[in-house]
């Protein structure tokens, strides 16, 4: 017994129905143009002013998705100008005196890393698999003895578009002429040890461990030990100690250097 699957199909009529779908996905298209063109939302003209003063780098470190994002929230009155770091001062103002709100221009700042570890901190275990910081802190905190230091994973390396962020020993570090002190790798390091200060700053702390002194000299030949002989000989009394780690109160400092000739580690480092 013979069976008849398919009926052939004429030249004609497969045409035809080409042209009809043709002339459909037309219509489909010119319909969809016009319902976003009839029902798009027009641009706010004062976030377009605003969006116009910014940088522009989409960095993320205000902690919005882009400039767009931050643009509508400043003006909604949702944000704050002072959380973009790469919009120059001046910009600022101008954002400012349109959103009509005060302005005053807060220091430049400029992002340090509170650690000088690396590959003179001993490590805890032989650590295999993914190199992110963040991956790696997630596994027992990390392949470091100290649970403070850098893991030296490159993460800020990888979120800083202004290539301000190198890692040298096993541990980051940044280059302040290229700094914009977005703040992305302060967000981004899942130990919390890069801040931003003042950029007339003429010392930092390159220590993170809140341990004695002896616990930190059994893992690290970098590490602070709390021995408070920066605070002792500062002229200007600009550093305290807290949780064995020594405090610079930059309003006071004057940058003599004396705490980083005085210290027994070095890990008062000059800028």
């Amino acid at each position: 017994m013979n069976y008849v699957l398919l009926n052939p199909v004429s030249v004609e009529t497969l045409l035809v129905v080409v042209a009809i779908v043709a002339v459909l996905a037309v219509a489909f298209a010119v319909f969809i143009v016009l319902v976003s063109k009839l029902c798009a939302v027009p641009e706010d003209e004062k976030t377009e002013k605003i969006k116009e003063q910014l940088a522009g780098a989409n960095c993320g470190g205000c902690g919005y998705a882009g400039c767009s994002d931050f643009a509508k929230a400043l003006a909604e009155g949702k944000a704050d100008i002072s959380k973009c770091g790469p919009t120059p001062a001046a910009n600022k103002a101008a954002i400012a005196e349109i959103l009509g709100i005060p302005f005053a221009a807060g220091e430049e700042k400029i992002a340090v890393v509170h650690c000088s570890g690396g590959s003179a901190c001993k490590d805890k275990f032989e650590y295999v698999g993914n190199g992110d910081c963040g991956a790696q802190a997630a596994f027992m905190g990390g392949k470091k003895a100290c649970s403070f230091g850098c893991l030296g994973g490159g993460t800020c390396v990888k979120g800083c578009i202004y290539g301000a962020i190198n890692v040298e020993n096993g541990v980051a570090d940044t280059n302040r002429a290229l700094c914009e002190a977005c703040g992305v790798c302060v967000k981004n390091c899942p130990k919390h040890i890069i801040e931003l200060i003042p950029k007339s700053a003429k010392v930092y702390v390159a220590c993170s461990s809140e341990c004695k002194g002896r616990e930190v000299t059994e893992v690290c030949a970098n590490g602070c030990i709390g021995c408070g002989i920066c605070a002792k000989f500062c002229p200007e009394k600009a550093i305290t100690l807290s949780d064995n780690l020594p405090v610079i109160d930059y309003k006071k400092c004057s940058g003599c250097l004396t705490c980083a000739a005085k210290c027994p580690r070095k890990c008062i480092k000059v800028l």
